[in-house]
């Protein structure tokens, strides 16, 4: 039993990635006497916490219950109070969790304030999925850098598009929807300049009501030369442009009626005001140092990252080592003509054969398939 509503805990967690950065997508779920009484999940930019919407919902049902959390829960005062003092609280017995919290604050406190109040306690069941669930978070606090997948469109003769023509759609419909729906559980979406001036993108989410959703948008522009009346820099989501920091130029501004407040970078990027930003980060040989762009995005409370763009950023990504899986969507079509290699001239064998990937899962989607690749160390 312990297993099924742990997973289910999980699973609750996962439904809200996209939204609770800085902090974990974390899922709790109550049950007395074998029955789900009370389930909670973190809610919008990290607060409130799982557990206490799951007490909450739990009710007088929550003393002498168990509590499945899909990650330790905090012991420590921040923006809202210690999660353990409201399990303490509603008189839970057990609490069944998966993994320690790595943020210093925590790092095995919640367990052991859970455990002096007298309550049984049992970690470290499902790590691999939640390792999984929470590889965002747990890169951030361990390597101060988000989690990143690269996604790939690529045709039959290995292709993203035709040079000199405006953006072609690699593969069918049904694919297309499914990686709008992904973009709502990243954080941020991030795209190279040349994307930007070829297909003049807008990087939301545009199915049915997940606009709200849509991630950050991060545009990697070393010399600032884009103009403001591009899509990406509409109100529909937040617009962060990196250039380096002994650039020229700058973003040309919107129109004075459609531009929004500018917060300055010491009072961050994140926050109300914070539509359009333009960060400096130093220059890397061929463009931006992209280890420096990703502390950036950590720094910011960025735990997962989509790269969907174009062959240049992605080439870049892999040679730097900073990507940890791989969504490849193939069409049986071929592009033909003047086409644009998928990595700007890097083989594919880089990810299909490399040591450095291992295939992990695979879909179809019609006629289109979905490999996904996961880094093995």
């Amino acid at each position: 039993m312990d297993r099924r509503f742990l997973a289910a805990a999980l699973a609750l967690g996962r439904s809200a990635l996209g939204s609770t950065w800085p902090n974990p997508a974390v899922g709790a779920i109550v049950v007395n006497a074998g029955k789900a009484v009370g389930r909670g999940r973190t809610g919008w930019r990290g607060r409130p916490h799982a557990e206490p919407q799951a007490l909450a919902m739990a009710g007088e049902k929550a003393n002498g219950a168990t509590l499945y959390v899909s990650l330790e829960p905090c012991a420590h005062h921040g923006a809202t109070p210690p999660c353990t003092d409201s399990i303490v609280a509603a008189g839970v017995a057990r609490v069944v969790t998966t993994m320690q919290d790595p943020d210093k604050r925590v790092a095995g406190r919640g367990l052991d304030r859970l455990r002096a109040a007298g309550i049984d306690v049992a970690a470290g069941s499902m790590t691999d999925e939640a390792g999984r669930a929470h590889a965002g978070y747990l890169m951030r606090q361990g390597h101060n850098r988000p989690h990143v997948t690269l996604k790939l469109a690529i045709s039959a003769d290995d292709a993203i598009g035709r040079e000199g023509e405006p953006q072609v759609a690699v593969t069918a419909a049904a694919a297309r929807r499914h990686v709008q729906a992904l973009r709502a559980r990243f954080d941020a979406i991030l795209v190279g300049r040349s994307t930007v001036v070829a297909d003049d993108p807008q990087l939301t989410c545009r199915l049915p009501g997940l606009l709200d959703w849509s991630p950050v948008r991060v545009i990697l522009d070393s010399e600032g030369r884009l103009d403001g009346g591009r899509k990406v820099f509409d109100k529909a989501a937040p617009t962060w442009v990196f250039t380096a920091d002994d650039a020229a130029h700058g973003v040309v501004p919107l129109p004075a009626e459609e531009m929004t407040t500018e917060r300055t970078t010491q009072a961050g990027m994140s926050g109300e005001g914070a539509d359009l930003q333009r960060v400096a980060v130093p220059r890397a040989e061929g463009g931006l140092d992209l280890a420096a762009v990703l502390k950036r995005l950590a720094g910011e409370g960025i735990t997962r990252l989509l790269v969907e763009g174009g062959a240049r950023a992605a080439r870049s990504f892999l040679e730097a080592d900073l990507v940890d899986e791989v969504m490849l969507f193939r069409s049986p079509v071929a592009l033909g003509g003047q086409s644009v290699p998928a990595l700007a001239g890097l083989p594919l064998s880089a990810v299909e054969a490399s040591a450095r990937f291992r295939r992990a899962a695979r879909r179809s989607f019609g006629a289109d398939t979905m490999t996904l690749y996961r880094r093995t160390a």
